[in-house]
């Protein structure tokens, strides 16, 4: 799949266009997206980075990366996508100014957009708006109880089972692997040690069973209170693995929370509460 900064260095050709932010492309965005596979020219993305939302003074707590992003939509079909650096003064464009310079400057035939979709400054362009313009337009129902929002309202307090069917796969914890203390490996467990962009959404603190680089994972999401940690670790004890990480990028998918972290009256008590974690973990379904 070809990634683009600007509609230059993609060039212009027949295009059906998915456009939106698809914030960790769930089910919702993924309808979007096909639509657009489906329509005959070459299938394309329009999205946005940073998100608008930052952009424009409301924090919000990303699904997923942007490289995450990109992976999820080449595998549903997208031959190419246009990352829109999102600005203040990307924002103030009048919607027809908008759509000149972004959609109709590569070729845009079609677009696909959720029935929600609003672009231009003060969010006045619509796909209505996009139709008056020229351009033929498909407007994609929202799923029912499908929302980037929803998702969050789960994931942020460690519901991951119930967040999966909403984004069509497990929850997803992504980070470079980095150096830790390296106490795990002298408890017999040792871990990945997962260095993640500050605005992706991590679950709440706990135990985890889930799966990462193949292999089924006991993960822990938290400060290490037996040991008086203070800041947010999250390390993943891939079963059966053997190997070195460091430095490499690792996707955690998390699967059940497992049980709240605490703190143990010996270490004798953790290895031995790792180890039910552990066998809980080969236990777990993906959901």
């Amino acid at each position: 799949m070809r990634v683009a900064s600007s509609p230059e260095e993609l060039g212009r050709q027949r295009r059906a266009v998915a456009i939106g932010t698809f914030d960790g492309v769930h089910v919702g965005h993924q309808a979007v997206v096909r639509v657009a596979v489906e329509a005959g020219p070459r299938p394309t993305v329009v999205t946005f980075h940073p998100h608008p939302r930052d952009v424009l003074g409301n924090q919000v707590s990303l699904l997923a990366t942007l490289e995450r992003r990109l992976e999820l939509l080449a595998g549903l079909g997208v031959e190419e996508v246009l990352v829109v650096p999102f600005s203040t003064q990307v924002a103030a464009l009048e919607p027809a100014e908008f759509a000149s310079a972004y959609l109709e400057a590569i070729g845009t035939e079609l677009v696909a957009a959720g029935e929600s979709f609003r672009f231009g400054r003060g969010r006045g362009g619509d796909l209505a708006l996009l139709e008056r313009l020229g351009f033929a337009t498909r407007v994609v129902e929202q799923v029912e109880g499908v929302s980037s929002t929803e998702i969050r309202r789960l994931v942020t307090p460690g519901e991951v089972r119930a967040a999966a069917p909403l984004l069509g796969r497990p929850v997803e914890v992504e980070g470079i692997v980095v150096s830790g203390d390296q106490r795990g490996g002298t408890l017999g467990f040792p871990t990945a040690n997962l260095r993640a962009e500050p605005e992706l959404l991590v679950p709440a603190f706990g135990i985890y069973a889930g799966a990462a680089g193949g292999h089924r994972a006991a993960v822990s999401i938290g400060v290490n209170p037996h040991y008086g940690g203070a800041e947010r670790r999250i390390e993943a004890f891939l079963l059966d693995f053997r190997g070195d990480l460091y430095g490499e990028r690792l996707i955690v998918e998390l699967w059940d929370r497992l049980r709240e972290e605490r703190a143990f009256t010996s270490e004798a008590e953790l290895v031995e509460q790792i180890a039910r974690d552990v066998e809980a973990t080969r236990a777990a379904t993906r959901p």
